[in-house]
């Protein structure tokens, strides 16, 4: 194993399965490459209008993301680890597995949300989705569990 898949949406379980990966990674002498995807938001109306970002505002949101996503790798940079980011727009589940196979991964990574069964069924699962249709085995790792 050679090249660990993270992907990362800037919250605390992303964080918790980078350090899962880097661990992963030090162990397999493998490198890891940091995906995050983001969507630019296209606002529907019942009148069935749409509001669509200019170009400014969607370059604005990818740097913004490109950023955040640089502090992420300087922040967890570590000698023996190799770790690179990479930055797609679109739906989060096809990017990472397309990245995946495009950069030719071993292993995807990816936090999983404590949510209800509820949530997950109105609402999906990036990391559920990924699951399903990832070309490699997916590691989900689950992040904190809600207060009862």
């Amino acid at each position: 194993m050679k090249t660990l898949l993270l992907a990362h949406d800037f919250d605390e379980t992303s964080e918790l399965a980078l350090d899962t990966a880097i661990e992963l990674a030090r162990k397999l002498s493998a490198k890891i490459v940091v995906a995050h995807v983001y969507s630019v938001p296209v606002y529907s109306f019942p009148e069935g209008s749409s509001l669509i970002p200019s170009a400014e505002d969607a370059a604005r949101l990818a740097e913004a993301a490109q950023r955040s996503l640089d502090q992420v790798i300087e922040r967890r940079a570590t000698p023996d680890v190799e770790i690179s980011g990479v930055l797609r727009a679109g739906i989060p589940d096809e990017e990472i597995c397309r990245l995946a196979g495009e950069i030719g991964a071993d292993m995807i990574v990816i936090g999983t949300h404590a949510r209800g069964a509820v949530a997950r069924a109105l609402l999906g699962s990036v990391a559920q989705r990924v699951v399903r249709s990832a070309p490699v085995p997916v590691l989900t790792i689950r992040g904190p569990q809600p207060e009862s």
